[in-house]
């Protein structure tokens, strides 16, 4: 059996690189950074006009009614132009909670929203996985109360929050007693941040009272880390065979020295196996849930690794000029930084799919 990519799939991710390569291109990257932007505007105009917000919507709402695979794809080609948009949580796992789990009216609401790119939402369930001494949000009836970190696209126009239950509300980003703080992180390109509830109004998603639904949004979220984690690991790569080749020492380039050789291919040997490892673990969370969650955990938690590894041995074959601003090396290396620890960091993901296998107690 061949598991591969069909020639729509392929389109999809050509396209997206082609538009991101001339729309984000590093100097747009900086301008971002530089300038503290909250959003890309000019850059997330072009991805609603590729249809990208409605990927994973149902055609009923508005979207295109394609699979996570396929918004795996997407994720992988913006990890690799280090695209400084929102995709993670208004794309894929707000959208998803809500087809899934969210009322008709809630639906009717927010999916034609999202899937048009009129609404950026947001996502705060890093307590539904591991919660500080002083974080965790709380309900009581229709109100939220407490702290969350970490919410993901976080310059949203509504939230989809996940209580100490592992309920799901959503909640307007304009509410009346939420306080929105921003979070300096090592990657810029994207913007995280803090949530403070104090008594706000919330509309809960009736269906998320299983908190499998939750635990289904984090599985999600984390296979879009994984794959943006992918994307980035090959730009980084690419660059470093690249200028191996036209870097010049002592009359040749470096590339032909073995010890740059056995730098480049080890990268490659690590990453090329995560590819298929990243297919089947999104195409397992719509054909085969059953097996989804143990695949996931192992390839965002082995994806965070060789990404690692990649980061720091690409740098290495740029030599000094690899720290520069200039090069913007960084922006890959930190963003392959940020997914490694969000939603779950290798250890806690290796324990989960632990317990999962019945290694060890829960």
């Amino acid at each position: 059996m061949e598991f591969g990519l069909s020639q729509e799939q392929t389109l999809l991710q050509d396209s997206v690189v082609q538009y991101l390569n001339g729309a984000a291109p590093l100097d747009r990257i900086k301008r971002f950074v530089n300038n503290c932007e909250p959003r890309a505007d000019d850059v997330w105009s072009g991805m609603v006009d590729l249809g990208i917000p409605s990927l994973i919507i149902a055609e009923e709402h508005g979207g295109i009614g394609c699979e996570l695979l396929d918004a795996a794809l997407v994720a992988e080609s913006l990890g690799s132009c280090a695209a400084p948009v929102p995709f993670a949580a208004t794309a894929v796992m707000v959208p998803w909670a809500i087809a899934e789990a969210g009322s008709d009216e809630q639906q009717l609401r927010w999916l034609p929203k999202l899937a048009e790119g009129e609404v950026i939402a947001g996502a705060a369930v890093t307590e539904a996985i591991s919660t500080r001494l002083d974080a965790g949000v709380h309900a009581n009836g229709d109100t939220l109360s407490g702290r969350a970190l970490f919410a993901i696209d976080f310059e949203a126009d509504v939230y989809l929050i996940a209580d100490r239950d592992l309920s799901l509300y959503l909640v307007d980003a304009d509410a009346s007693g939420l306080r929105r703080r921003p979070l300096t992180t090592i990657d810029k390109t994207r913007r995280y941040g803090e949530l403070v509830f104090e008594n706000v109004q919330a509309d809960r998603l009736p269906g998320s009272s299983d908190p499998e639904v939750c635990r289904r949004v984090i599985d999600a979220g984390r296979i879009i880390l994984a794959a943006d984690t992918l994307g980035a690991s090959q730009r980084m790569l690419n660059k470093a065979v690249n200028y191996s080749k036209e870097r010049m020492q002592f009359g040749r380039p470096i590339g032909s020295f073995q010890a740059v050789k056995h730098m480049c291919a080890e990268m490659a040997a690590q990453l090329e196996p995560c590819r298929a490892m990243m297919w089947y673990a999104a195409h397992a969370f719509d054909a085969r849930p059953e097996e989804a969650r143990l695949t996931i955990c192992h390839t965002k938690s082995h994806l965070s690794e060789v990404g690692k590894f990649i980061a720091r041995t690409s740098t290495e074959v740029h030599g000094g000029i690899g720290f520069t601003d200039e090069l913007g090396l960084h922006y890959w290396f930190k963003r392959i930084g940020a997914n490694r620890q969000l939603l779950g960091g290798p250890t806690q993901l290796r324990e989960e799919a632990a317990m999962r296998q019945g290694l060890v107690e829960a």
